[in-house]
C-alpha cells in the first residue's frame, strides 16, 4: 500500500458528512443552508440541539480512527501511511466528495485522528481546549488553540516526523478554514456556545 491509497482510504471515510445526514434525517434541512453554514458539530449543536450536536461530534471522531485503524490493522500501514489516512479523513471531511465539497472545518475529525496518533499530546491539547471553551464560551477559539498546540507538543515529545508534519498541515488547514471566525473574534462579533445565530 503506498501513500495515496491511505489518504483514498482517509478521503472516503472523511467525505461522509453525518452533519447532512442527521440534519436531513432529523429535520430535512440542508444543514449548510442554516445557522453558520457550516456542516459540523458546533453548527448542528446551534441549529438543531444538543442531541444532535453530541451524535455528530462523536461521529466524525469515530469517522478519523477508522481511517487510522483500517490503514494499522487490516493494511499493516507505517507511520508516514497512518498519518496519510488521518490527513486524508480531515481533507474529506472540510471538502467531502459525496456533498458538493461543502464540509466542515475538520475540528471533530482532527480530534479523532490524533486521539489515535499521538494520545497524551492530544489529551494535554483537547482539556486545554476544553478550559478555554469552558471560561471563554467561545468554540472556535477552542478550537484554534487545539489546532496550534497539537503538533507543538507532538514536537516536544518527539513524536515520529510523519506525525508532526501532519498535525502541522491540519493545523494550518484548520486555521484557514477558521479566518472568518478569527476576524469575528477581533471584532467581538463571534457567536458564544449556547448563542443562536
Amino acid at each position: 500500500m503506498n501513500i495515496m491509497t491511505a489518504v483514498l482510504i482517509g478521503y472516503v471515510l472523511g467525505s461522509i458528512s453525518f452533519s447532512y445526514l442527521i440534519a436531513k434525517w432529523k429535520a430535512g434541512i440542508d444543514i449548510r443552508e442554516h445557522g453558520s453554514g457550516n456542516a459540523g458539530a458546533t453548527n448542528t449543536l446551534r441549529v438543531l440541539g444538543r442531541g444532535p450536536g453530541i451524535l455528530v461530534l462523536f461521529l466524525d471522531a469515530i469517522k478519523g480512527i477508522v481511517a487510522i485503524l483500517i490503514v494499522s490493522g487490516l493494511l499493516h500501514g507505517d507511520e508516514a501511511q497512518l498519518a496519510a489516512a488521518g490527513f486524508g479523513a480531515i481533507l474529506g471531511h472540510n471538502w467531502p466528495v459525496f456533498f458538493g465539497f461543502r464540509g466542515g472545518k475538520g475540528v471533530a475529525t482532527t480530534i479523532g485522528v490524533m486521539a489515535v496518533i499521538s494520545f497524551y499530546p492530544f489529551l494535554i491539547s483537547v482539556l486545554i481546549t476544553i478550559l478555554i471553551i469552558y471560561f471563554t464560551r467561545y468554540v472556535s477559539l477552542g478550537s484554534l488553540v487545539f489546532f496550534i498546540l497539537m503538533p507543538i507538543i507532538m514536537y516536544l515529545k518527539a513524536d515520529p516526523t510523519a506525525f508532526v508534519i501532519m498535525a502541522i498541515l491540519v493545523g494550518i488547514i484548520g486555521i484557514i478554514r477558521h479566518s472568518a471566525n478569527i476576524k469575528r473574534l477581533i471584532k467581538g462579533t463571534e457567536s458564544k456556545l449556547g448563542q443562536k445565530k
